[in-house]
């Protein structure tokens, strides 16, 4: 039987202030890690879509994408037998709005903070994978792409 490949689709949010990114840190089976506010794209949802619900989830605050930073594919290999998940991920750039009233953080973050570059590469072992850096490392050389690359046909929300 021929399996096809299907890497997990996610999306991120690449969020800058007076030279520092906001992060956040979580839970993972693998311990305390950072990470771009960031998650899988749910049914239904286009990218841009995906990211401004990810981003209220584990920041509490609302983000407007403004443009597209990368399309990036990587592969993380799981512990024990569990195999291997190869994940393409969108990260987008934009602005972070106002705390939304009554919104919580996602379970697994414990909180959000603000780091510069050089704090974040100081902590390359604390990341949830390469592309938390390798997106602000594109964002930083100035890498933006108009939303309009990416087209959401009708049916994914019908």
């Amino acid at each position: 039987m021929n399996t096809r490949w299907k890497p997990s689709v996610t999306v991120a949010a690449i969020i800058e202030r007076d030279g520092r990114y906001l992060l956040v840190e979580e839970q993972t089976p693998e311990g305390l890690r950072l990470n771009n506010p960031a998650g899988h794209l749910d049914p239904g949802e286009s990218p841009v879509q995906g990211c401004r619900r990810e981003t209220l989830e584990e920041t509490t605050h609302a983000f407007e994408p403004e443009a597209l930073v990368g399309i990036y594919l990587a592969r993380s290999v799981l512990a024990g037998d569990a195999g291997d998940v190869t994940y393409m991920r969108f990260a987008f750039c934009g602005r972070l709005g106002d705390p939304v009233a009554g919104a919580e953080l996602d379970q697994g973050i414990l909180r959000t903070l603000w780091l510069t570059p050089d704090e974040l590469r100081a902590s390359r072992e604390r990341l949830r994978s390469p592309l938390v850096l390798q997106c602000i490392e594109d964002h930083l050389a100035g890498r933006r792409y108009p939303l309009e690359l990416i087209h959401t046909d009708p049916s994914v929300t019908a």
